[in-house]
């Protein structure tokens, strides 16, 4: 049985995890970061909020929900119409692409764009529209609290040497990883693992370990991630 280590959070670990075993794979889940939502105001002039992660979506006010929302991609637009948001509109890519969908759909005079975003991000997306003209008003919706220690479960398939690879969503994540399997004195036990990375900035904080491959998926998302293990 070929293991997979999955590293993100609830409930996104949870979905991965059953995406894995439809492919034949064996789920290790442990998560190292734990999603605390935050109640977020929205401003009266609103025209459209901008998703860049499916942790923001239970922090959008209900009173949007006849709005425009544009996500970063098809996880998070699917989890914005199982919240009740009838006009989603699906980047299929990274920030630059998000961006890029809002200039090319909206006018700065549509009114304010909200950001429900995570603690200290957003802050590329927000400057990238500004310089096009439009309001962005920035709010944070969560936070994301890391583990205190490598979970056991990833700590005893390490030393056994039993994963072939494991999973990283977010470069937050993959820093963490490392530094806590560097604190285990585990850093050697990833040589024989390949690392899955959402994007080439989470591979750039992979790299202090020396792992088996590196790869980085062609898009940043789940789908693309899980054709590199086939």
């Amino acid at each position: 049985m070929i293991r997979v280590l999955i590293t993100r959070p609830e409930p996104g670990a949870t979905q991965t995890a059953g995406r894995l075993r439809a492919l034949g794979f064996f789920p290790v889940i442990a998560p190292l970061l734990s999603i605390a939502a935050r109640d977020v105001r929205a401003p009266d002039d609103v025209a459209a909020t901008l998703l860049t992660s499916r942790n923001a979506v239970a922090a959008c006010p209900p009173s949007l929900r006849d709005r425009p929302i544009f996500a970063v991609g098809t996880a998070t637009a699917a989890c914005a119409a199982e919240a009740g948001f009838s006009r989603v509109f699906n980047a299929d890519g990274d920030a630059s692409a998000l961006a890029n969908l809002v200039a090319d759909t909206l006018s700065p005079g549509d009114g304010s764009l909200l950001l429900p975003t995570g603690q200290g991000q957003g802050t590329e997306l927000a400057t990238s529209l500004r310089r096009r003209g439009f309001r962005v008003v920035r709010r944070v919706a969560y936070q994301a609290v890391g583990v205190s220690a490598l979970p056991e479960v990833a700590a005893t398939h390490l030393r056994q040497h039993q994963l072939a690879a494991a999973l990283f969503f977010s470069a937050e994540t993959a820093r963490l990883f490392v530094r806590l399997v560097q604190a285990d004195g585990l850093a050697e036990a990833v040589c024989d693992v390949e690392a899955v990375s959402i994007s080439e900035r989470t591979a750039v904080a992979l790299r202090p370990l020396t792992w088996r491959r590196v790869s980085v998926a062609a898009k940043p998302n789940q789908d693309a991630m899980l054709a590199l293990l086939k």
